[in-house]
């Protein structure tokens, strides 16, 4: 059986103008972010009896910001952003 890839961003990976390695620009590098944190929110929303409510909160304000600060081009704001995006768990 062939294994599949489940990237979300395997487009971006095989776009000719985006580079991949250490030389990744910020937007993909953001984009990756955004795509761990939410599958974070996932699990915070998972634990019992709102256990993890507050920071499903927290995290959800983080990457609708991150989202935005991409929309905007704010490269400013994005790397603020990745670099608090990068410290979540």
């Amino acid at each position: 059986m062939a294994s599949t890839n489940n990237d979300p961003l395997d487009f971006i990976n095989n776009s000719p103008g985006i580079q991949s390695g250490s030389q990744a620009d910020l937007v993909q590098l953001l984009l990756y972010e955004i795509i761990r944190v939410k599958e974070l929110i996932i699990y915070y929303d998972s634990i019992p009896n709102g256990g993890g409510q507050l920071g499903s909160s927290i995290l959800n304000e983080l990457v609708s910001e991150a989202y935005n600060s991409l929309v905007n081009y704010d490269t400013v704001l994005m790397q603020k952003y990745y670099d608090l995006l990068l410290n979540c768990d």
